[in-house]
């Protein structure tokens, strides 16, 4: 997908993916250790004036310096330039704290650059500074909603891995009479309004519950047994991908997670998950049921495709 442009209309703003190309000093193109992000790093731009397109232009034909980030927000923009696992393609590694300041590692027990996504504010020049921060805020927030986080625990600075270094974005949020701990506070403001479904039977945006029955058959029959196929590997990536996959199916239901002991708000499932399962499991049983001329079961994989778009907000098919 380099160099293609494509966008996804969210609830609110859209994110536009168009990614640099895949080379060792900037997008290595290897998947995060993690698979899904663990925590996100706040991060700005340190270069006032200069929008998200800069930044894309930039690194798409940087040679000499190993550095990049996942995504740049400016007031017009979000852009992705390096896969972040908020669309299809899987979260991949960027270069945005260095190795050797191990903040990250006692904080998370894993290296940002393997286990993050970098978000870049832009601001400064003719940036119109409310309009960026209100992108940023919801961008932050939309992650933790997808990969179920607490903002006040999964969003450190770049200042807070790295003090010696780095200033960011205590020095950008401070140009517009923010600090840190005020921009935690609007995430999880709007994280609680993403998390409060509003009914809009006539949209194709709206979801609906997973029914839990559905969601245990689907993690029971399928994200299991893969689960175990990669531990049986060795694959430790796999392993966590299945594990995340798992419980985005349970908040979707409402169904606990391990650690909890009561369910918390329902959350759409992620297009990607919905999409993902129906792909990788439900249409090649399709296929095969409709070639069997088994059509009552072909329409019990069809049913259950479609449990899984109305919980994402894909409409049916």
């Amino acid at each position: 997908m380099e160099g293609v442009k494509t966008l996804m209309d969210t609830q609110k703003y859209r994110i536009e993916r168009r990614y640099v190309a895949i080379r060792p000093n900037v997008r290595p193109g290897t998947r995060l250790s993690t698979g899904t992000p663990e925590f996100f790093v706040a991060h700005d731009s340190g270069n006032p004036g200069a929008t998200a397109d800069n930044h894309y232009a930039y690194f798409n034909s940087q040679t000499n310096r190993s550095a990049s980030a996942h995504v740049f927000i400016d007031d017009t923009k979000i852009l992705e330039i390096i896969p972040t696992g908020t669309g299809p393609e899987p979260a991949e590694k960027a270069w945005h704290v260095l190795y050797d300041v191990t903040t990250d590692n006692d904080l998370f027990g894993y290296d940002a650059n393997d286990a993050a996504i970098g978000v870049e504010f832009c601001y400064g020049g003719r940036i119109n500074f409310t309009e960026a921060y209100k992108r940023y805020v919801w961008y932050m927030a939309y992650c933790c909603s997808i990969w179920n986080k607490n903002p006040y625990v999964f969003i450190p600075s770049h200042r807070q891995l790295d003090p010696a270094r780095r200033q960011d974005p205590d020095e950008a949020l401070a140009t517009g009479r923010k600090t840190l701990n005020q921009l935690l506070d609007d995430i999880s403001t709007e994280l609680n309004v993403m998390r409060t479904p509003r009914p809009t039977p006539n949209s194709s945006t709206s979801f609906a519950p997973l029914p839990a029955t559905i969601a245990q058959s689907l993690i029971d029959n399928y994200v299991s047994p893969a689960w175990f196929a990669s531990q049986a590997k060795g694959d430790q990536v796999g392993m966590t991908h299945f594990h995340n996959l798992a419980n985005n199916l349970r908040v979707a239901s409402g169904i606990p997670l391990a650690s909890s002991s009561s369910p918390g708000p329902l959350i759409p499932l992620p297009k990607s998950n919905a999409q993902e399962i129906i792909f990788r499991w439900l249409s090649p049983a399709w296929f095969k049921a409709r070639d069997e001329g088994n059509s009552a079961r072909a329409k019990h994989f069809n049913n259950l495709a479609n449990y899984l778009r109305r919980a994402a907000g894909i409409p049916e098919q």
